[in-house]
């Protein structure tokens, strides 16, 4: 069993179906977490569920208030900083020649500038430490593309460029950067799509069925453990088989 006792995790959009889980995941292994999100009533669900974790209600696309952010979360969990997942994202779907300018710059800034800034002062934390994780969640279609998403595809795309780059940056300095890419998750983001769409899309997944957010949790799990210390720039595909990067 992985032990994350006194280990200090920041998980961002904790108030979705993939970062409860996370949230849950992390608790079992006796991790100090931080869960933060736009939605104060479900992060006090995660906070009556688990006792133990803090919560900061927080919006990643403030970008010029994530440094105090990281500073305040950081002091909340004793002052330093150990992991951080950025699962936060947003989507603002449309077909490129209809898409305006609004959907591209806010699916790229909260997406991928706003996991940027996350990213570089989660590092300053995690320099002082001389160690430290992030884990950044992807998605299958920034490797596949998508209809009606070459706005989030992009920023998901980037994610991926930006994580190896950083990876590359920090390694001396024993910190890993690693990416998460989630195929199709039975969450309330899937639920919303039509039922025969849905069979269309489970009928291209070689497993034959949607994940759990738990099979995303678990990936987590691993790559925010010592077992994966030696893993750095890499993307961890968990998509039943549907793309096999």
């Amino acid at each position: 069993m992985i032990n994350l006792k006194n280990k200090n995790v920041i998980v961002t959009g904790a108030s979705g179906g993939i970062g409860s889980s996370v949230v849950e995941k992390l608790n079992e292994a006796g991790a100090n977490i931080l869960a933060t999100g736009t939605k104060i009533e479900k992060l006090d669900q995660l906070k009556n569920k688990f006792d133990k974790i803090k919560i900061i209600k927080f919006d990643i696309s403030n970008h010029d208030k994530i440094e105090d952010f990281i500073e305040e979360a950081t002091e909340s969990l004793g002052g330093n900083l150990d992991c951080i997942i950025n699962n936060a994202g947003i989507t603002k779907d449309n077909l490129t020649i209809r898409m305006s300018m609004d959907e591209w710059s806010k699916v790229i800034d909260i997406n991928l500038t706003s996991t940027f800034l996350m990213s570089k002062f989660a590092i300053k934390k995690m320099l002082k430490n001389k160690s430290g994780k992030i884990i950044n969640i992807t998605s299958v279609v920034g490797h596949t593309g998508n209809v009606g998403q070459a706005n989030y595809t992009a920023s998901k795309a980037g994610i991926v460029a930006m994580s190896k780059s950083l990876a590359i940056e920090y390694a001396k300095k024993n910190i890993n950067v690693n990416c998460i890419s989630p195929g199709f998750i039975n969450t309330n983001m899937t639920d919303k799509i039509d039922e025969k769409f849905k069979e269309t899309i489970i009928s291209k997944i070689p497993a034959s069925r949607l994940g759990k957010p738990s099979d995303i949790a678990n990936a987590v799990l691993f790559l925010a453990s010592p077992i994966s210390d030696y893993i750095t720039g890499e993307t961890l595909h968990v998509n039943g088989g549907m793309y096999l990067g």
